[in-house]
């Protein structure tokens, strides 16, 4: 009888627990779906209306407190459930800021009213989800086709599987393409591409969905790509019915090549050779070439200064030149680069000794260092965990300040300050020490109390008295580590594309998917097997049908700037532009505290000291063409919109005028060697934009020159409109 009593009872449970709605997987579901717990509405810091909930049910112990105790619990009635004002408000009954979220017959009001019916309790031991399945994770459809239903479903601890389509929140990222119904029916309201993020409790994925139109003058690519780049790209492109752009020219191509590689412009001496060549495999031998110059190491120790923050003020003069010629032979000698991230993590002494420690002359407090760390070699922004949950990516508070901790015992040793400005805290000049200070320890902001580090991803802190620095950086060069490799390929690829396969290249979440991730699996490996060296990375795609594209639309292309369907036309950086202006005509640049001739590509960082005017020319040309101040992380400071300052500078500058009138420059010599006109056209011609002239380019120029009677006069006027030209401003 006792035996049947007790099953009775375990049965009755199960019915119970069958039928009582879960306040963590029923009704913050709700909640999150009508957007109460979003950062607009209770969800912000002070809260709404004195109602304050944590953003997007990060904390479910604290909102059910909130919800039944505060405000001596009037926002639920469990003896008069319909009278909760959390329904009633909710339902439009009552006046409500936020308007009605849902209606006295919908399926959420009625879940929420037999919650509060059952006691309004908190079920912590009811299961936990373990997994998010969403159903597909990418949808192309082609016109008429005009809307599609997603399915989410979630793996509970128990093993059981539940529906959750009419409980997920579906966010698109874009406005005014789609619209997405309750239980995620996506309906086209345009054409287009966006991205749909399914959320439900703290998990989220990202639905890549593109509704195309039919685009009668779609071509499939004729020939099955073999490079592994372009069979990727090309099925992709048929998918989306693009027709890929023909290969560039080899004007095109050489110049292109010059610039991505080397951060210049060919000779024209290099650009005869290059068009004159029969070779098929011409523009192979090229890149293999082009990645062998020391120019190499130049153009790309640059990108890498920009990104760990060389300059003046933090690191001193010698400290960025030395640091700054260290990177130069990293990269010179193909150091593979999860080595180079480990032994700038894990540098430690003299900064004058041991170059790679200015890194952390920039960075002088833990947050900024594993913020900086996370973004440069993770290709993570940890910014938004720092005071919640990170709102579009797995990362919890606790993540962001037990990662920081791995930098926390960072301390230093000033030999001395010979700062100009006495009152500025953040310029350092002089020697510096960097060490680790055991007795040094982040502690919580919350707790107060001392963390131990972690590192992303992972579930255990690191041991007590382990060289966190050294822990981070064994991880951080694992062939196996799931952050790293991606994110330099995504960079390489943004550096020679002009965007990446992620956008921002340097924001690899969940809620932000690559393009064609397919590529960036494939790149990865690729990667990865050949040792993470940049060189052989930059070689393979350089090599690929997609990279050799022609900027020049077809007509099913022409807005395509997302799929690499045709190469994105971009503006010369302010290195390149600068020192393509001083190639051309052939002059040697200068500026304060380097060698005459050293070119903008080669500076370790813009010197603090000005006296020259002519340096100051220089300067002042850089800073107007985006040259970034390496203040921030991130190849965002770098800017490259093309302005009304920036054509002033081009237009009027002193120092394109100067050097164009200089009488030993490039068209002197040509002048003194007795060149005739067409040979001093085609010269210029090849110098500043790789190709000859057309026939009626020639013809023309050609009359002007006869006619305005001063020689030298006019051609200083044809090689002005050249430098100023969209086709020398521009990488096509």
């Amino acid at each position: 009888m006792r035996f049947l009593s007790l099953c009775c009872v375990g049965i009755s449970a199960i019915v119970c627990r069958a039928e009582v709605p879960s306040f963590r997987n029923d009704v913050m579901p709700i909640l999150a779906r009508g957007g109460c717990n979003q950062g607009a509405c209770h969800g912000n810091l002070n809260g709404k209306g004195g109602f304050r909930l944590s953003l997007r049910g990060e904390n479910p112990a604290l909102d059910h407190l909130t919800l039944t105790r505060e405000m001596m619990g009037r926002r639920l009635d469990v003896n008069r459930p319909e009278q909760s004002l959390l329904l009633r408000k909710a339902a439009g009954l009552v006046p409500h800021e936020g308007g009605p979220r849902f209606g006295p017959a919908s399926d959420e009001y009625q879940t929420l009213l037999k919650w509060i019916e059952m006691g309004a309790a908190d079920d912590p031991q009811f299961a936990t989800l373990k997994q998010l399945l969403v159903e597909p994770r990418e949808k192309i459809l082609i016109a008429p086709a005009g809307n599609f239903a997603i399915r989410v479903r979630g793996v509970y601890s128990d093993g059981s599987t539940r529906d959750l389509s009419n409980r997920a929140v579906f966010e698109p990222n874009t406005l005014g393409l789609v619209n997405v119904s309750p239980v995620g029916v996506v309906n086209k309201l345009r054409d287009g591409e966006s991205t749909i993020l399914v959320r439900y409790q703290n998990r989220q994925l990202p639905v890549s969905v593109a509704f195309i139109p039919t685009r009668a003058e779609f071509h499939p690519e004729p020939t099955k790509p073999r490079h592994p780049v372009d069979v990727h790209v090309f099925e992709q492109l048929n998918s989306l019915r693009l027709t890929a752009s023909p290969m560039s020219s080899d004007s095109v191509f050489i110049r292109r090549a010059f610039l991505d590689t080397l951060g210049q412009i060919p000779e024209p001496d290099e650009v005869r050779r290059f068009l004159s060549d029969e070779n098929p495999d011409k523009r192979k031998i090229l890149i293999d070439r082009l990645v062998s110059r020391p120019e190499f190491a130049d153009y790309w120790s640059q990108k890498w200064a920009d990104l760990l923050r060389t300059e003046e003020k933090a690191l001193d003069r010698k400290g960025v030149r030395v640091f700054h010629q260290w990177i130069r032979d990293a990269i010179a000698r193909d150091m593979p680069l999860n080595q180079f991230a480990a032994e700038i993590v894990t540098a430690r002494g003299s900064t004058y000794q041991n170059p790679a420690a200015n890194f952390y002359r920039s960075l002088r407090e833990p947050y900024a260092r594993s913020e900086s760390i996370a973004q440069v070699f993770l290709g993570i922004r940890l910014q938004c965990a720092k005071c919640h949950n990170h709102p579009f990516d797995a990362w919890t508070q606790d993540d962001y300040h037990e990662f920081a901790a791995t930098f926390g015992q960072v301390d230093y040793r000033i030999n001395g300050n010979n700062r100009k400005d006495k009152f500025d805290q953040h310029e350092f000049d002089g020697e510096q020490i960097v060490f680790m200070n055991r007795d040094l320890a982040l502690k919580h902001p919350r707790t107060g109390k001392a963390m131990a580090p972690r590192l992303l991803g992972e579930t255990s802190p690191l041991k007590p008295g382990a060289d966190s620095l050294d822990r981070f950086a064994d991880w951080l060069a694992d062939q196996q580590n799931p952050y790293f490799a991606r994110a330099q390929v995504n960079r390489v690829w943004y550096h020679l594309f002009g965007r990446g396969l992620v956008e921002p290249n340097d924001d690899l979440r969940l809620s932000n998917p690559p393009v064609n991730a397919p590529l960036l699996d494939e790149l990865e490996m690729q990667f990865r097997e050949g040792g993470f060296k940049l060189k052989p990375l930059v070689r393979l795609i350089m090599n690929s049908r997609t990279y050799q594209q022609s900027a020049i639309p077809g007509p099913t292309n022409d807005g395509d700037e997302t799929h690499f369907s045709r190469a994105i036309v971009q503006p010369l950086e302010a290195e390149q532009l600068f020192d393509a202006v001083c190639q051309m005509l052939n002059q040697r640049p200068k500026f304060d505290g380097y060698p005459k001739g050293t070119k903008a590509m080669q500076m370790a960082a813009m010197p603090q000291d000005r006296r020259s005017r002519r340096a100051q020319q220089s300067e002042r040309f850089l800073k107007t063409f985006g040259k970034p101040e390496r203040l921030l992380t991130c190849e965002c400071e770098r800017s490259d919109d093309t302005g009304l300052m920036q054509a002033f500078q081009m237009l009027t500058g002193e120092l394109l005028h100067e050097m164009l009138g200089e009488e030993d420059n490039r068209l002197g010599r040509l002048i003194s060697q007795d060149k005739t006109d067409r040979e001093i056209i085609d010269h210029f011609y090849l110098a500043s934009v790789s190709r000859y002239p057309s026939p009626i380019e020639r013809k023309k120029l050609e009359e002007y020159v006869a006619k305005l009677g001063d020689r030298r006069k006019a051609l200083e006027d044809i090689i002005w409109g050249l430098v100023n030209s969209k086709e020398f401003l521009l990488r096509h």
